[in-house]
């Protein structure tokens, strides 16, 4: 048999997910699993080396390695120094999909939803490595795609926000109905311009839920952090 299969379809590419354990590439992974557009065979994550934490997210490696077995799926953590400059970043990422592209992986997905310069920022360092990006999620209704990822099953908890933009009180909250509700109107409802950040305790992929306890918050660099600890 060729590798076009028993029905004589080509089967869809292979790809990386760009991880941050939060819900948007969480809901990213739910919707390709139902368009079979690409299969995900790996994670990427961004940690700090100096916190062993996911970078931006501040959430504990132990929970991110708890997500990977949910998942089932390898993963790729792309160690990164604090502070890291862009110059850092990029070799740093550029490393890390070396072997992928070598494997024959050429696509990359991420869940951003519609701001077009980090869009365009990241095709442009794909295109320098001869990959491309894919973005499930784009260009969707943020109050109806969370929503959405609520009535799917995915569960999520703010790890990280923004206390300019969102009240402190919000820190450690569950991304659910009620949250929605009481976010204002000037917070996008999924966060996409930094008011918050979320980590997926469960999802329809995983093979169980990652149980977490809600802990003490700090503040850095003018973010307020919630510590998740595994339950």
């Amino acid at each position: 048999m060729d590798e076009r299969g028993r029905e004589g379809r080509a089967p869809p590419p292979r790809a990386l997910l760009s991880w941050s354990s939060g819900k948007d590439g969480a809901f990213a992974l739910h919707a390709l699993r139902g368009s079979g557009e690409c299969e995900v065979v790996g994670l990427l994550t961004t940690v700090t080396r100096s916190s062993g934490r996911i970078s931006m997210h501040g959430v504990r490696e132990e929970l991110l390695e708890r997500q990977r077995a949910a998942l089932g799926l390898p993963l790729t953590k792309v160690e990164l120094p604090f502070p890291c400059s862009n110059a850092e970043y990029e070799r740093a990422m550029n490393a890390a999909l070396g072997p992928a592209r070598r494997d024959g992986i050429r696509t990359v997905v991420f869940g951003d939803l519609f701001l077009e310069d980090i869009r365009a920022y990241r095709e442009s360092r794909l295109r320098a490595v001869g990959m491309t990006g894919l973005f499930p999620l784009w260009g969707r209704d943020t109050a109806a795609l969370a929503r959405d990822m609520i009535r799917s099953g995915l569960r999520a908890r703010l790890c990280c926000l923004d206390p300019r933009r969102l009240d402190p009180t919000f820190a450690g909250r569950a991304f659910d109905r009620e949250f929605l509700e009481a976010l204002p109107a000037t917070v996008d409802p999924c966060g996409e311009r930094g008011e918050f950040h979320t980590f997926v305790t469960d999802l329809p992929e995983f093979r169980a839920p990652v149980e977490v306890r809600v802990g003490s918050t700090r503040s850095q660099d003018g973010f307020l952090y919630t510590d998740l600890r595994a339950a």
